[in-house]
């Protein structure tokens, strides 16, 4: 995956915790229904700019099987897995660009093995990068980004929201929507408030948005 620097979040939190919207969860643990780690990654190689473009209708069928037989092969358990939308920036081209891409849910895993079988996929797959996601309690000293999800957003908004903030583009680089319209932006905890501004951007009422905290790695 190219610049995943997917999925966002923002400024002062009014949570009390990793968790779900307002609700009240331990800080000491990570948000409920997060599994341990999280992997988002394509099997596609070319630069799309075309929103029309066919290749966005596959459903990467094939990949999912292949990708979840790389996580159990190599020792972790893998969970469910989702299809995702994705709108980037590419400073290069000066313009967004477009993926297909999916997220797996990734259970019994460290960080080691979690960066071991994300390099395992970025190999076979000829990718510049895939990004991970572990799930961890808000408080922990390895909690560096927070992933926000939320309902009722289209890559087509998402796409012309990025366009309009310059600021966005280059520090977030884009995000990701799911077939059913739920927006997944991932964050550096030091770029919330700016995740959050635009975030509601979007339309989105942060208040009915999943907040997860954790550890973000680019491996590759």
């Amino acid at each position: 995956m190219r610049q995943l620097r997917v999925l966002v979040a923002v400024g002062v939190l009014t949570l009390g915790a990793a968790g779900t919207g307002t609700a009240q969860a331990s800080p000491s643990s990570p948000a409920r229904g997060c599994p341990t780690a999280e992997i988002f990654a394509t099997n596609n190689t070319a630069t799309i700019t075309d929103p029309a473009d066919p290749r966005l209708k596959t459903r990467l069928t094939r990949f999912d099987h292949d990708v979840r037989d790389i996580i159990r092969t190599h020792g972790a358990k893998p969970g469910a897995s989702t299809l995702l939308d994705g709108v980037f920036w590419s400073g290069d081209l000066k313009q967004a660009t477009y993926e297909r891409s999916r997220e797996f849910d990734v259970n019994r895993v460290g960080p080691a093995g979690l960066h071991h079988i994300a390099d395992v996929i970025r190999k076979e797959y000829k990718q510049e990068s895939v990004l991970t996601f572990r799930c961890l309690p808000r408080t922990s000293p390895e909690t560096d980004a927070v992933e926000i999800r939320a309902d009722g957003v289209n890559p087509t908004r998402l796409h012309d929201a990025l366009l309009a903030d310059p600021e966005v583009r280059d520090r977030l680089g884009g995000g990701s929507v799911t077939v059913g319209g739920r927006l997944i932006l991932i964050a550096p905890l030091a770029d919330l408030p700016l995740a959050r501004k635009f975030t509601e951007s979007l339309g989105v009422d942060w208040s009915k948005a999943e907040i997860r905290y954790g550890d973000e790695e680019f491996v590759g």
